[in-house]
């Protein structure tokens, strides 16, 4: 799922950008395809300061997050560090798998309909807008299909600018939940496997299948109506999917971010598919987390790529 993001080296410290908090940190490798935190930290943020969004300005005041980032930083001793990933708040990226109708003629017109599928799918014209894309198996009809992620130009430059004048060199940069889906891809060649990304106005899902997104949605609802999305989430999948692979039916889910009950989630997957799914641990997905210091809500996504690092 990664591979389009292949670089020398990956930095093996990352910071996570959210609306409510900072979190920084660094990894070590305890074991095969497994991690420990090394160092880390969790700053608060005050409200309104950071307002992630995909078309609007994020930061609303510059100076005061490049303080609490220098001081998140310290915490956890990182001060030295120059080169990080950064894990983006959900609402300020958008990700999705763009699907061309017929096969392109050339690599000219190929480009123009990527560009046109994305001002689609992103809402942006493309010019206005830095866009990865990895192609990815083709679709039952053979057509090609792109996994692609956005971010509007102007608002990556308010956090690179901040990111400069630290002298900081910000190689990868990732939306929350594509960095949070490194944790399940693992053994998802042996079955399919399911992210559920909360958020305060819905929640983000990547379903993978062989190694790449099968399924990317953005699901914007209030926090009471979570569980019925999830449900006809849970529902969609079975019928565009179980039918048609018996032998790699989902089984396992990740769920990232306060609010998803474990319990919960195993009786709706039981209720929508006849079988209750394996709520994955933290420890199930290699990332060993600190008891009674850290969340794994909170560093599931710069951990996530960090842990790349280490690739």
């Amino acid at each position: 799922m990664f591979s389009f993001l292949t670089q020398p080296n990956f930095p093996k410290a990352a910071i996570g950008l959210e609306k409510e908090s900072i979190t920084v940190v660094a990894l070590q490798r305890e074991g095969r395809g497994t991690f420990g935190v090394k160092q880390a930290a969790t700053v608060d943020m005050p409200a309104g300061l950071l307002t992630p969004s995909f078309l609007e300005p994020n930061i609303s005041n510059h100076r005061e997050l490049a303080v609490l980032l220098e001081e998140t930083v310290a915490s956890a001793g990182l001060l030295n560090q120059k080169s990080w990933s950064i894990s983006l708040p959900s609402n300020t990226a958008r990700s999705a798998i763009l699907t061309l109708e017929n096969t392109a003629s050339g690599k000219d017109e190929s480009e123009e309909i990527l560009d046109w599928k994305a001002e689609q799918s992103f809402g942006a014209p493309a010019a206005e807008l830095r866009i990865t894309r990895q192609k990815i198996a083709p679709d039952k009809e053979n057509r090609p299909r792109y996994f692609a992620t956005a971010v509007k130009l102007s608002v990556i430059d308010e956090y690179e600018t901040i990111f400069e004048n630290f002298g900081w060199k910000a190689g990868l940069i990732l939306p929350r939940a594509v960095s949070e889906a490194k944790w399940i891809t693992e053994n998802s060649n042996r079955a399919d496997s399911l992210l559920i990304s909360a958020q305060s106005d819905g929640f983000s899902a990547i379903l993978l299948r062989n190694g790449e997104p099968a399924v990317v949605r953005s699901v914007t609802c209030a926090p009471a109506e979570r569980d019925d999305e999830i449900y006809r989430l849970l529902m969609f999948y079975n019928d565009r999917f179980a039918a048609e692979s018996k032998d790699k039916l989902l089984e396992r889910i990740l769920l990232i971010g306060k609010g998803l009950v474990p319990a919960k989630i195993r009786e709706i997957s039981s209720e929508s598919m006849g079988r209750a799914l394996q709520v994955l641990s933290p420890e199930e997905v290699g990332l060993n987390v600190p008891a009674n210091s850290l969340s794994f809500d909170d560093i599931a996504a710069p951990a996530g790529l960090a842990a790349l690092g280490w690739s």
